[in-house]
């Protein structure tokens, strides 16, 4: 089966959910407020209004070799200020959805959400520290944490996050929410 047919998510093929992404946006108008809002948009080499636009044009591979959808941050601030009230945060998740199935998702990506899950399962809340030496213990590269060491070191500064061990643990309260999720997964 080629990558195109793919079965992801729902059970839908990669064509499937093209479909429904071009569905989502066909009303875009570009006015521009979602890039005007996104906080993300100068780090990415298409704004979101440009994507837009480029998937009503087909232009789907050059979408996906771009950073932009990839560096969204999930705020839902575009769907919110969008005057056509088109969802937008969940088409790029769509797109995020398509790029797996194409094979061309980062791995350090999901990697990285599923050592946040996990610390967020067994604290109730994200334990940065702890966070941080996971996901660089699971990505194997020794040098990954020296990129990432002038911006602790301007966190701890700033005190947004600190080498110590909190003063509290987490009881496992968030066990059950993850176990239904687990269970609800394995029905779809």
């Amino acid at each position: 089966m080629s990558e195109e047919k793919r079965e992801i998510a729902e059970g839908h093929t990669a064509e499937d959910l093209m479909a429904s992404i071009r569905e989502n946006i066909r009303a875009c108008m570009q006015c521009g407020t979602c890039t005007g809002s996104c906080g993300s948009a100068f780090a990415m080499d298409l704004t979101p209004r440009q994507m837009w636009r480029m998937i009503q044009l087909g232009l789907v591979d050059e979408i996906l070799a771009s950073r932009t959808f990839s560096l969204c941050s999930s705020c839902y601030y575009c769907t919110l200020r969008c005057p056509r009230g088109l969802p937008l945060t969940e088409t790029i998740h769509a797109l995020k959805q398509l790029a797996v199935a194409k094979g061309l998702a980062e791995k350090k990506g999901a990697r990285f959400y599923q050592t946040f899950l996990e610390t967020v399962r067994r604290y109730g809340r994200v334990r940065e520290m702890e966070l941080m030496a996971r996901y660089f213990l699971i990505m194997k590269s020794p040098v990954l944490p020296l990129r990432f060491t002038p911006l602790g070191m301007r966190l701890m500064m700033k005190g947004k996050v600190s080498p110590e061990m909190p003063k509290f643990f987490g009881s496992g309260k968030l066990d059950a929410i993850f176990r239904k999720v687990k269970e609800l997964e394995a029905r779809s």
